[in-house]
């Protein structure tokens, strides 16, 4: 399955949740890519949309390749044995993970600014991104759920891989995923406009969606 764009992608993917809507749910997309999926889902749902800030934590010199991933709570998700075997210092990863958290801060300014962070506990917290590679940020996106009070945590996205997908439904209450390629190089192959989305866009989408008055 290909999809125009996130917006579509978004709209058919909040088609599939209301097939069995959850309870009391919240939208809580991955800047930036995951924000416009995510707004469709939100309104497909009524459910208030915030967003949900991680980032990966890549080699220090192969930035391409991630070993991990940490939120701006400071929870860490990290596979040592990648770190270990391409023999980077402690003194680097440090370094990288300060650089991220400085980044996460920076980011909750500009997409949040004086507004605080929807409310999770007791609530189904719907993890949205715009589609999934390794899972490693989303990973530690629904732990980051899970640990402001979520009752449920469901991980929504539009394509995964298939190995990924089976994986991450370890590790979450529900996946939802409307497809799991076999075969996947990217997220970007299976949009036909997979164009950056840019921070005014992210903030307009937060900035508009009923999440202040949750």
């Amino acid at each position: 399955m290909r999809f125009t764009n996130r917006t579509e992608a978004g709209r058919l993917l909040g088609e599939r949740l209301r097939e069995h809507p959850p309870e009391q749910p919240v939208v809580l997309g991955l800047p930036r890519g995951g924000v416009p999926v995510a707004a469709e889902v939100a309104r497909a749902l009524g459910a208030p949309l915030d967003v949900i800030l991680v980032r990966k934590l890549g080699m220090p010199h192969h930035r391409e390749l991630a070993y991990g991933a940490i939120s701006e709570d400071g929870v860490r998700v990290v596979h040592d044995g990648v770190a270990a075997a391409a023999g980077a210092a402690q003194d680097e990863l440090d370094e990288t993970e300060r650089a991220a958290r400085d980044e996460l801060r920076r980011q909750a300014e500009r997409f949040r600014g004086d507004r605080a962070r929807v409310p999770l506990a007791g609530c189904t917290a719907i993890v949205v991104d715009d589609g999934i590679a390794t899972g490693a940020t989303a990973s530690a996106a629904c732990q980051v759920a899970a640990a402001h009070g979520a009752a449920r945590v469901v991980l929504a996205v539009p394509v995964a891989p298939t190995d990924t997908a089976a994986r991450l439904r370890g590790e979450v209450d529900e996946v939802v995923c409307l497809d799991t390629p076999a075969v996947f190089f990217s997220v970007g192959e299976w949009y036909e406009d997979f164009g950056q989305t840019t921070d005014e866009e992210v903030v307009a989408l937060v900035g508009g969606s009923p999440a202040a008055g949750f």
